[in-house]
């Protein structure tokens, strides 16, 4: 499965694909440099997908916060 870097833009909400890598070292690399000229580090994102629509659907879905600490 390939790795999906996009650039996301938070409102309005919008995700713009950048690039598909096949490895995760040369996917890692262009988003580090990415992220160097962006002024806002979680404006890029990299997520390993099956395709594009997998990827952009788990960008998009609500995530759960992260409870610490707690039994």
């Amino acid at each position: 499965m390939p790795y999906f870097v996009y650039r996301i833009q938070e409102k309005p909400r919008k995700l713009d694909h950048l690039e598909t890598f096949p490895s995760y070292k040369e996917a890692r690399i262009y988003v580090r440099e990415q992220r160097q000229q962006s002024e806002e580090i979680e404006s890029v994102r990299m997520i390993f997908a099956r395709n594009d629509i997998e990827a952009e659907k788990l960008l998009t879905a609500p995530r759960e916060e992260r409870v610490i600490g707690e039994d």
